[in-house]
This record gives C-alpha cells, sequence and structure tokens, in this order.
C-alpha cells in the first residue's frame, strides 16, 4: 500500500459510547497536507533542474514544511520520491475496482497513458536519474495485484486455481508497462484510447 494512502482507522468510542471521529480526521488531514506539500514541492523541483541537485532543504523551502516535520514521515528526498509513485500506482491500479467500473478493462490503460503521455518531462527527468526503473518494478507489483482483482471481480475465472490466476496477472501486468514503454519511444503516435484497446485485445485473446 502507498505510503501516503490514507489508513482507516476504527472510530474512538468514549466510556459513555459516543463515538468521536474528529479527533481521527483532523491528524490524518494534516498528515495527508503535509505528505501532498512535501510531494508536490519535490515534483515541482525536478522539473526544473537535474534531480541530484535538489536538496531536501530545497524542497523544505518550496513547500513550507519544517525540516523535523519531513523526516518524521520519510528518511530522505529518495524515500519522498518513492512515496510520490507509489500513490499514483495505488490509485492507478485500483481506480476501476474503486470505481466499480462495469467494462470488461482489466487497467486503465486510457486514463494511466493520459497522465504520463501529459507528464513527458517528469518520465524524462526519471529516465535521466535512473529512477524509471524504480517506477516499472513497483508499477509491475501494483499493476499484478490490481490486474488480479480485476479478474476476480469479473466472477469469468473462478476454475482457474488462485495461484495461477495471480501468474496471469502478473504476466499482463509486464505486457501493459512493455506496451506503455514501447507507446513512449515511439513518441505517443497512437491516442490513450487505442492503447486501451490494442491492450485489452490481447488481454482476452490470451485469457480465453
Amino acid at each position: 500500500m502507498s505510503r501516503n494512502a490514507s489508513t482507516k482507522h476504527p472510530p474512538i468510542v468514549d466510556n459513555r459510547g459516543v463515538k468521536r471521529k474528529e479527533k481521527v480526521r483532523k491528524p490524518d488531514s494534516r498528515v495527508r497536507r503535509t505528505r501532498d506539500q512535501l510531494g508536490n514541492a519535490l515534483i515541482e523541483l525536478i522539473q526544473e533542474k537535474p534531480i541530484n541537485d535538489v536538496t531536501v532543504q530545497d524542497v523544505l523551502d518550496r513547500s513550507g514544511v519544517g525540516r523535523s516535520t519531513f523526516y518524521l514521515h520519510y528518511r530522505d528526498k529518495d524515500d519522498l520520491l518513492v512515496s510520490q509513485l507509489e500513490m499514483f500506482l495505488e490509485f492507478m491500479s485500483t481506480v476501476l475496482s474503486v470505481r466499480k467500473d462495469k467494462s470488461n478493462r482489466v487497467a486503465p490503460v486510457t486514463e494511466m497513458f493520459e497522465h504520463i503521455g501529459n507528464q513527458n518531462k517528469l518520465y524524462r527527468v526519471l529516465s535521466d536519474s535512473g529512477h524509471l526503473k524504480d517506477f516499472f518494478d513497483l508499477a509491475e507489483g501494483y499493476f499484478a495485484r490490481g490486474i488480479e482483482r480485476r479478474l476476480c471481480e469479473s466472477g469469468r475465472f473462478t476454475k482457474i486455481p488462485p495461484r495461477e490466476l495471480a501468474a496471469r496477472a502478473s504476466a499482463l501486468s509486464g505486457s501493459l508497462l512493455s506496451l506503455l514503454r514501447w507507446w513512449l519511444d515511439r513518441g505517443e503516435k497512437e491516442t490513450p484510447q487505442q492503447m486501451d484497446e490494442m491492450f485489452h485485445r490481447m488481454v482476452w485473446t490470451g485469457l480465453q
């Protein structure tokens, strides 16, 4: 799970049985806001200058967050970057299930390709800094789990043993990321919608 993903805590109940949800919500809201400030500051900075030239102090100055607060959440700048990647991947890999999407799509290819296509500069920054591998390594695990969840939700594969279904989901995740690399390296000649249709033709032809 993303380190930035909010955690649902059970409501606090006092000795009179009165729920005091507000005492849980406020700290969570502050934590999310702080992490968003730090993450947004880092993403802005690494698009302005080489990531190796960006310091924790630069992030603090841009975000307005104190040093002690930063280290309460993250070990260093790289830890902050990985957490941002995880937050994005957690959202993208689960969005169809969360929305209870009724289509036969197992991954939000259109949405993901649109987002990454609009962030070409950030993609190049990750590539030039050697962090692109981190992104794809993380993405493979997130999308394998997300695709497996979608296959289970479809109810079409009840006869396939869980281990085999997980293996198929992992293979599909790898195919999705390979397709993303191919699309970006060729200059995004196809639309995200066309890539979505292409991927899912591959998915259902293979599964059938």
